[in-house]
């Protein structure tokens, strides 16, 4: 497996090796102890599946507020997305910064998210699905968003219009919402 660094720290670009013959491919997607020799030490208690029908499905800004912040390891098994993280740690250098990739399930590229960051994700194709890993239980209590289109943020999504819940067309801006994310509380 080959990691790259994005400008954000400690966000990942994983990339599997596949080996591949007449018959299809195999990979090992996921292994802790590949992980762990590359400094990835995070153990993961939960897996998630979604599925968007249609392009411009957009999910996000989310994540969950310390004390129940998650990493996420996520990929795209079908079809293509935008995925894109935000730094919320309020005392880093890089915050309010985000970084955008395209995963897909023909770039077979992985993405890590530490703690302290929202994520969100935009089909750009019809019939996408995309397969997370957490280190932390959903806990409705904790979870948060933030508007897709925050002008604090400015996200270039690549398009204008999007389709969203209810939830993500009403979530807050970063200003008025209560993320308390710091460097200290999200290195635990």
């Amino acid at each position: 497996m080959n990691i790259e660094e994005l400008e954000l720290p400690g966000v990942k670009i994983l990339i599997p090796k596949y080996f591949e013959d007449f018959r299809g491919y195999y990979t090992e997607s996921y292994s802790s102890k590949t992980l762990a020799k590359m400094g990835i030490n995070h153990v993961f208690i939960q897996d998630n599946h979604l599925w968007s029908m249609k392009r411009g499905t957009l999910r996000g800004i989310h994540f969950q507020n310390f004390p129940k912040a998650q990493t996420k390891l996520l990929r795209c098994t079908k079809g293509k997305i935008l995925d894109v993280v935000v730094d919320l740690r309020k005392d880093s250098r890089t915050y309010k910064k985000w970084v955008s990739i395209e995963l897909s399930s023909e770039n077979r590229k992985q993405i890590l998210i530490p703690k302290g960051f929202g994520h969100a994700c935009l089909s750009l194709v019809d019939d996408t699905e995309v397969q997370y890993k957490v280190d932390e239980f959903y806990e409705p209590e904790f979870d948060r968003t933030i508007v897709w289109n925050d002008p604090e943020l400015n996200i270039n999504w690549g398009m204008n219009q999007v389709i969203t819940s209810d939830k993500d067309k009403q979530g807050p801006q970063l200003k008025d919402s209560d993320v308390n994310f710091t460097m200290e509380n999200c290195n635990q």
